[in-house]
C-alpha cells in the first residue's frame, strides 16, 4: 500500500533503522497519527493517547489489521520504544509521574514530530525535517529534564540516586528512610530495585559474603529491599506491597531455596504504604512475619504471638 510506503520512509527519514520498520511499526505509526490508509499526511494528529492495547484495537477496527494479543511484548520492545528513542512518541505525556508499568500508560506522537509528517509531500518537508535532526539531542534533552522533575531522590552512603516515579519506588524509599532507622537499626543496605531499572542499587561484595551471589539471571528474584545487619547476622528481606502480593508462605519457601547458602538469621517484613492496602492482602500474609505500614511507621504488626521482632530459625532462642 502506498501509504505504508510513506510511512517507511517518513520513519526512515526521521531516524528508525530499516530493520525496525516492519508492517508492526508503520500500521502503529498510523494509528498514533489517527489515519487510515487513504487520509492525507496533513490530517495527521496527535490528540490521542494510546495504551498498546488501544493501538491494537485500532489496527484492528480502524485498519482492518489483526495481530494477536501477545504481539504487545513486540509492540512495546520493537516498536515503541524505538519511537520513544528517536523522539518521534513521548509516553504518559498527560502524566509525567505515572510509572511506566502502570496499566494506564500511553503514548502519544511528539509536536515537533508530527510538524515534520504532516508536511509529507510539501516544500516544507526537507526543512522541517531538517530542523527536526538539529533539534533532536535537545529535544531528548528537554523531556528527560520533564522526567526527572518527577523521579524520586533517594540518598544511599552520601550518593543520591533517583528512582523513577510511582507508588511502589515509593514506598521502597519509605522503607529505607523510616523503616531500617526505627526497626532494622544498624542495618546496612544491601539491595534496592527499582521498576525500571532492577538493580539500581545492589552490594555485590557483602552480599557473596554471606552466601548470596548476585548474577543478572532474572530467576534470581529478590525481595525489594534487603537491609542486613553484620553484628546480630539479622537479613531483612523486605517486600514493598502496593500491587502485588506479600510475603506468604509460598514465597518464603521460595527465599528459604534462594538463600540456603546464606547463614545470616532471615526476618520476613511485607510493606505497605497504608491500611487499606494492608487489609486487601492481609489474608495471604504468612505467620513468623512482619508487617509495616509506611502511614504509620512508628508501629509493627506481628503475625506470630511468641515475641517481637527478630528472626525465626529453629531452636533459637531470642
Amino acid at each position: 500500500m502506498s501509504k505504508l510506503n510513506n510511512a517507511k520512509e517518513i520513519l526512515r527519514d526521521l531516524g528508525v533503522p530499516d530493520q525496525y520498520n516492519s508492517d508492526l511499526m508503520r500500521n502503529t505509526f498510523l494509528a498514533l497519527l489517527d489515519l487510515n490508509y487513504e487520509s492525507s499526511w496533513g490530517n495527521a494528529t496527535n490528540v490521542n493517547l494510546m495504551r498498546p492495547h488501544d493501538i491494537l484495537n485500532y489496527l484492528k477496527e480502524k485498519l482492518g489489521v489483526r495481530y494477536a494479543e501477545n504481539s504487545r511484548e513486540a509492540l512495546r520492545k520493537e516498536v515503541i520504544k524505538v519511537f520513544e528513542q528517536a523522539h518521534i512518541a513521548l509516553r504518559n505525556t498527560d502524566d509525567l509521574s505515572r510509572p511506566t508499568n502502570s496499566p494506564k500508560t500511553n503514548y502519544s506522537i511528539s509536536d515537533e514530530a508530527l510538524m515534520v509528517i504532516q508536511s509529507y509531500g510539501t516544500p516544507n518537508y526537507e526543512s522541517l525535517l531538517e530542523d527536526f535532526k538539529n533539534n533532536f539531542v535537545t529535544l531528548s534533552e528537554q523531556y528527560a529534564k520533564k522526567r526527572n522533575l518527577h523521579k524520586i531522590p533517594l540518598i544511599i552512603d552520601g550518593k543520591e540516586f533517583m528512582l523513577s516515579s510511582g507508588s511502589h519506588n515509593q514506598l521502597q524509599v519509605d522503607i529505607i528512610n523510616e523503616f531500617a532507622p526505627r526497626f532494622a537499626h544498624g542495618a546496612k543496605l544491601l539491595y534496592i530495585g527499582d521498576t525500571e531499572d532492577k538493580y539500581i542499587y545492589v552490594d555485590t561484595e557483602t552480599l557473596e559474603s554471606i552466601g548470596i551471589p548476585i548474577s543478572e539471571d532474572d530467576k534470581l528474584q529478590l525481595p525489594d529491599v534487603v537491609l542486613y545487619n553484620a553484628e546480630k547476622n539479622w537479613l531483612y528481606l523486605v517486600e514493598a506491597v502496593t500491587t502485588h502480593g506479600p510475603i506468604d508462605q509460598k514465597r518464603i519457601n521460595d527465599l528459604e531455596v534462594m538463600f540456603q547458602n546464606c547463614p545470616a538469621y532471615k526476618i520476613y517484613v511485607t510493606a505497605f504504604p497504608d491500611r487499606a492496602t494492608f487489609r486487601k492482602y492481609a489474608v495471604d500474609i504468612a505467620w513468623e512475619t512482619e508487617v509495616w505500614l509506611s502511614v504509620d511507621p512508628d508501629h509493627m504488626i506481628h503475625f506470630n504471638g511468641d515475641k517481637f521482632m527478630g528472626p525465626y530459625p529453629q531452636g533459637m532462642n531470642l
